[in-house]
Order: C-alpha cells, then sequence, then structure tokens
C-alpha cells in the first residue's frame, strides 16, 4: 500500500516544517510512512559505513524529517513531541547547508562554548535523537506486549523523555496518553497488517540503532554527559 493521505492528514503543514515537510511530500506515495521511515535509516546506516563511520549532516536530516510523520499517527497525546521535534529537525536541514557532517556542528558548538545553549545546533540534535529514541522505545513496547499501546507509550516515555522534563510537562503528556489511539488504530493510520507492522517496527528499530548509538557517542566522546 502507498503512503495514504490519512497518514498525510495527520501531519498538517503547519506542523511540519518547510524543510521538513518538503522531505516528507517527496516521499509520498511511494511506500507506507513506516516502510518509508526504515528504508531511509537503512540506507542512512549504509552510507555511514561508507563514509568511513562519518555521519552526514543533510541525508540524516532528511531522514530525521520522515519521522515526523510517525509522531503525527499518535494524535494528540504525542503532539508535544512532534512540535518540539520537527522545529529541531529542520534546524538541522537548514545546516546542512553549511556543515558537512554531524561532527562539525558539535566541534564548532564546542569551540564557540554553546553546546547547550538553547537554539544550539548541538542541542537540537541531542533534542532530535531524543525523538529517535522514543519511536524506538515505544516500537519496542508495542512488539513486546499485546497490551495497550497507552502501555508501551507511557512505559516508551518514561525510559526516554520523562526524565529531562519538568514536573509540569511530565502532567500534561500523563494525561495527553489517555488520547492515543488503539493499537488497531496505529495500524490503520500506518496503513499496515498486523503482520506488516511489526516486521517494518523491528526495521526501524534495528536501522536506528546503530544511528542512536553514533550520535550519543559523539557527545560521550567529547566528555559531554548525556543527561540534559
Amino acid at each position: 500500500m502507498a503512503w495514504s493521505s490519512s497518514a498525510q492528514a495527520q501531519a498538517p503543514s503547519e506542523q511540519l516544517c518547510e524543510g521538513a515537510a518538503a522531505v516528507v511530500a517527496a516521499r509520498q506515495g511511494m511506500e507506507t510512512p513506516l516502510t518509508a521511515v526504515a528504508e531511509a535509516f537503512e540506507e542512512l546506516a549504509r552510507g555511514m559505513e561508507a563514509d568511513s563511520g562519518e555521519l552526514r549532516l543533510a541525508p540524516f536530516s532528511d531522514t530525521c524529517a520522515l519521522v515526523s510523520v510517525l509522531f503525527s499517527s499518535l494524535g494528540m497525546a504525542f503532539r508535544f513531541a512532534e512540535m518540539e521535534y520537527v522545529t529541531k529537525v529542520n534546524d538541522l536541514i537548514g545546516a546542512g547547508k553549511s556543515y558537512r557532517t554531524l561532527s562539525d556542528i558539535l566541534d564548532k558548538d564546542i569551540q564557540n562554548d554553546c553546546v547547550k545553549k538553547q537554539g544550539s545546533h548541538s542541542r537540537n540534535l541531542r533534542r532530535v535523537r531524543l525523538g529517535l529514541g522514543l519511536i524506538k522505545a515505544l516500537f519496542e513496547q508495542f512488539l513486546a506486549t499485546e497490551g495497550s499501546l497507552y502501555d508501551a507509550a507511557t512505559t516508551a516515555y518514561g525510559q526516554v523523555c520523562a526524565p529531562f522534563h519538568s514536573w509540569a510537562i511530565r502532567k500534561a503528556v500523563g494525561a495527553g496518553m489517555y488520547t492515543l489511539p488503539t493499537r488497531e488504530q496505529l495500524i490503520v493510520r500506518l496503513n499496515e497488517t498486523d503482520f506488516s507492522v511489526q516486521k517494518e517496527m523491528r526495521r526501524y528499530i534495528d536501522a536506528s540503532s546503530p544511528i542512536i548509538e553514533y550520535i550519543d557517542n559523539l557527545f560521550l566522546s567529547r566528555n559531554i554527559s548525556l543527561d540534559w
């Protein structure tokens, strides 16, 4: 099944920043959203291997833009994450015109002493990485149990994002979780079947894992902790 109009409807143009919207639009009609994301991360991982272990910023940002549709499929419960995520991705898409690799932007921000500064490319990279990790953890929970999407999402959020959010944000997110679609509704929104959704979620988990690990190591190798 091709990327459906229903998936597109879940991501209105005002939510997708200009750069991210262009990437998402270019993939519509090619495959299902989940397949598009999984294939893009597989291609990104192959490119990193071919580029001597370096991760180029432009293809990374374009690939991350596709993940915004997965956030949209979760509805209002993850709107907070979607809005922040697409803004950060759009910043990285813009930065890709001036910087070649993820290492380049981090080294430049270290030089300018602004790695953790609001609006810096490095801070935005850290937030995008959390977004990738949130979707990965959600898929892992989805596949590990036959329980509700609420349970899977609550666990994933608690593992990945909650440690970095204030009490007020955590409370708002908790309330929003009750608006999540059911497992069956999510599968329909993604244009998948019970069988195909498991296959494609595993593909995303496997393909995104080395990318997430690479980003974490970029910070850790420069003695920058991940507790922010």
